[in-house]
């Protein structure tokens, strides 16, 4: 039941990425290629997590922080450079 489980949702998560990743090359505006990216980042994350889940290991828990951690930081630098038109004030 797990294994169909985990494939399910890598499934349909694979999709979101396919779709976020369209969004992201062609998005009417910058702000939604940013949200396309942070959403995109959000889906690398859970694709890793349930895959870990499937295995039963925990290896890619890290890369899945590294991910979270450069794409909330990435995302917070270029909404920054959109409001302000600098990063470091």
């Amino acid at each position: 039941m797990l294994i169909i489980a985990v494939r399910i949702s890598i499934t349909l998560l694979a999709g979101a990425v396919i779709l976020n990743g369209w969004r992201l090359v062609r998005g009417p505006s910058v702000v939604d290629r940013i949200l396309a990216m942070d959403t995109l980042s959000a889906s690398a994350i859970a694709i890793l997590l349930v895959s870990d889940i499937g295995r039963g290991t925990s290896i890619y828990f890290e890369a899945a922080l590294l991910i979270a951690l450069f794409g909330f930081v990435s995302t917070i630098a270029l909404s920054k450079y959109l409001l302000r038109g600098d990063i470091i004030e």
